[in-house]
């Protein structure tokens, strides 16, 4: 079953965690996000200790092809958002991943 962590969530995390308000709780969160989000639009690296980089990659021009049609179309230069994630958050996905597997889960 797949579940999806919400910014409401996040923010209900750290009032419980940290003791903020509610509010101040949101507006933590909501800075945090603003800043990952412009630092990446000006195309730097976003770099969490123990979790990942974001980053944003240059594509360029390309030509690909209409999977239905099998007619060429070109592809606009463009920017992606890449996420890797460090050693330490790959390790915890699958030991938690192993953990589930020796209970009979899926």
């Amino acid at each position: 079953m797949s579940k999806t962590v919400t910014r409401a969530q996040l923010c209900e995390a750290i009032f419980q965690e940290i003791g903020l308000s509610r509010t101040e709780s949101a507006q933590l969160v909501e800075l945090v996000l603003e800043e990952i989000a412009e630092a990446l639009t000006r195309g730097e690296t976003v770099k969490l200790s123990s979790f990942g980089s974001f980053l944003v990659r240059e594509k360029g021009r390309r030509i690909g092809r209409n999977p239905k049609t099998g007619e060429e179309v070109p592809i606009e230069p463009r920017r992606v958002l890449v996420f890797r994630p460090s050693h330490v958050l790959r390790e915890q996905i699958n030991s938690a991943l192993t953990g589930r597997a020796a209970e009979g889960g899926d």
